[in-house]
């Protein structure tokens, strides 16, 4: 076999020949100082890039921290950082759970029983769910009460308890009341004021207001008219799925309790019973506000 100082001596115009298994060890050409240079596709060598010495990643860290906090944050080679805004704290009424219909039983109790209880609790139609806020009772022998004057056309809705009572008040809006005790015993709650859950466009639509303030829903005819009733609503079971139902909600913290609104005709120690009924805290209240105190 030829060494490959014979090889390199050979005319270069005779053809090379490889000697099987023969893999020549071709030394990088070096620059003046002796280091090994890179060589372009023409075969002329290019300038070697400078070495650096690589740093640890916790000098790195270092390095950035101190950058980060001059402002200079260009000047490490990577587009500007810009520190992301502290979050920000929203103060806004939790939505509350969407239970149960609550069962018949629930309302077969004192109207002045079940009125706190209806506190919390979900009115829901269709997409609009409503937080009930405010409430009156109505108990029998009640000089403000409708069945006052016994089974009427008017009162005989107020059958069994659980059942709604829908009328209408001076021809404008719809009074969504639920009837309580047992049937014949003629008392009902009516719903004063509600926040919303859910549905809020369709609420709007209805009350023809693009609001969310509390204007919305603060007011008894304001309820019936988010919920789309109609007198045709009474004697409906509200304990029954689908339809108008009350579902249960979480109890509220605080109630405040005050004598009833818009009740003049009434005896004067009926006028003054404090059978009004809301959630402490809340803005989902009707006027007036100043005769409310906590319970």
């Amino acid at each position: 076999m030829r060494s490959i100082r014979s090889i390199s001596s050979v005319h270069s115009t005779q053809p090379f020949r490889r000697t099987p298994g023969f893999k020549p060890h071709l030394s990088p050409p070096t620059n003046a100082a002796g280091e090994a240079s890179s060589m372009t596709t023409s075969g002329a060598p290019t300038a070697t890039p400078p070495r650096f010495k690589r740093s640890s990643p916790r000098k790195k860290s270092q390095l950035r921290s101190r950058r980060l906090a001059s402002g200079d944050a260009q000047a490490a080679g990577s587009p500007a950082l810009t520190r992301a805004p502290p979050p920000v704290s929203l103060e806004v009424d939790a939505v509350p759970p969407i239970g149960r219909a609550l069962p018949r039983e629930f309302f077969e109790v004192d109207a002045l029983d079940l009125a706190p209880r209806l506190l919390g609790k979900l009115l829901r139609r269709d997409e609009v769910v409503l937080r009930i806020t405010e409430v009156e009772a109505y108990r029998p022998n009640d000089s403000a009460c409708h069945g006052r004057f016994g089974i009427t056309a008017r009162t005989a809705p107020f059958g069994p308890g659980g059942h709604a009572y829908v009328y209408l008040c001076y021809g404008l809006h719809m009074m969504l009341n639920v009837v309580a005790d047992m049937e014949g015993v003629g008392a009902a709650v009516l719903i004063r004021s509600c926040s919303p859950v859910s549905g809020l466009e369709t609420i709007q639509r209805r009350r023809g207001q693009q609001t969310e303030k509390p204007i919305l829903l603060t007011g008894p005819g304001k309820v019936g008219q988010a919920l789309g009733l109609s007198t045709d609503w009474s004697n409906h079971p509200l304990y029954t799925p689908g339809g108008l139902e009350v579902l249960d909600g979480p109890e509220p913290e605080g109630i405040l309790i005050g004598p009833r609104v818009g009740i003049e005709y009434a005896s004067p120690e009926h006028v003054a019973a404090p059978w009004r009924f809301a959630i402490a805290g809340t803005p989902w209240i009707s006027a007036p506000k100043n005769t409310l105190r906590p319970r």
